[in-house]
């Protein structure tokens, strides 16, 4: 059977500049069977789900339904829903969680100040004193996407993933209703970190949770950071592919300048270095199905057509960091 993934597998379709972009993720546990547009199209009230999407938009929050691995039963009503926000910029990262019988209350969040980073934000009601948020210290959620409603790779591929890592012992894996990118399935994100990850197989993942144990990020299979947009994923990833550099939070995308089909974008590192990387916007050659059944397409990648070190002093890359010119 010809699938998108066997299609983009065959013809080594490139991984990196793919990822969603989200510098916070607000997940909904919701159980039972998701539609194509599972915000809409769940057991969820389809009110309270256009309602989160409106609140959503523009804001740098990413909203999406998560459920544990495995047969879900079909309920209606009842059940209390676990809730995540997590944030993904470097050296700010953090994940919060709550649970609640009415996820209608969610809409009472600050969602522009969340896609900020600023987790003093989280109340969920104006006057709630304390907020019933809890700092996360489990487990990396590994987010592996398993909708089969958007494209069936995801399922064919994503849940027997979900599966196997909830069975070996991972115990932040959760199937999530999208991340875009059916065509790398398995596809999954990881945070609060936030990078995401294609064509992924068990060991790969527990490799990649290892890495981040010891604060590093594996960078085989990786599709970029969602805290950056496309040209900044590409970016980051080829300076970690000049330098070797593998630390989690070493490297900040401070700059993107231009439109498409080309970006100049600044990236810095911690110690102080900075590299200026030139990002190039092209069709991909053959034509292929972006999604199951689709017709054929020439999906936009992006390629790191030039990578150079620059010399700046430090205050200047404080002032970068700052979007000031």
């Amino acid at each position: 059977m010809s699938t998108c993934a066997t299609a983009s597998r065959d013809l080594s379709e490139p991984l990196a500049g793919t990822a969603a972009t989200a510098p916070t993720w607000l997940l909904l546990e919701q159980p039972g069977p998701w539609g194509t547009q599972a915000l809409t199209a769940s057991h969820l009230d389809a009110a309270v789900g256009r309602a989160l999407e409106r609140a959503a938009k523009d804001t740098g929050v990413r909203v999406a339904l998560i459920r544990r691995p495995g047969r879900h039963a079909d309920l209606h009503t009842g059940a209390r829903h676990r809730v995540f926000v997590a944030h993904t910029r470097p050296g700010r990262t953090w994940i919060r969680t709550t649970a609640l019988d009415d996820p209608g209350r969610l809409l009472a969040l600050d969602f522009a100040a969340l896609g900020t980073g600023d987790p003093g934000c989280l109340a969920l009601e104006p006057h709630d004193a304390p907020a019933p948020w809890e700092e996360y210290t489990g487990d990396p959620l590994v987010l592996v996407c398993t909708n089969g409603k958007r494209d069936r790779c995801c399922a064919l591929l994503g849940r027997p993933l979900a599966a196997d890592l909830t069975a070996s012992g991972v115990h932040g894996t959760w199937e999530v209703t999208h991340i875009g990118g059916h065509r790398f399935s398995p596809t999954l994100v990881v945070l609060p970190h936030g990078y995401a990850y294609g064509r992924a197989t068990a060991q790969g993942v527990k490799d990649v949770l290892e890495a981040l144990r010891d604060g590093r990020i594996v960078t085989d299979g990786c599709r970029g950071r969602s805290a950056w947009e496309r040209p900044g994923q590409a970016a980051e990833l080829a300076v970690r592919e000049l330098t070797g550099e593998d630390g989690a939070d070493a490297l900040t995308v401070v700059r993107t300048e231009g439109a498409a089909p080309a970006w100049s974008v600044t990236v810095t590192h911690t110690d102080g270095r900075a590299w200026q990387v030139s990002v190039a916007q092209v069709a991909s050659a053959p034509p292929r199905p972006e999604s199951c059944g689709s017709a054929l397409g020439s999906p936009a990648r992006m390629d790191a057509v030039g990578v150079r070190a620059l010399r700046l002093p430090a205050h200047r890359i404080r002032a970068l960091a700052a979007g000031r010119p």
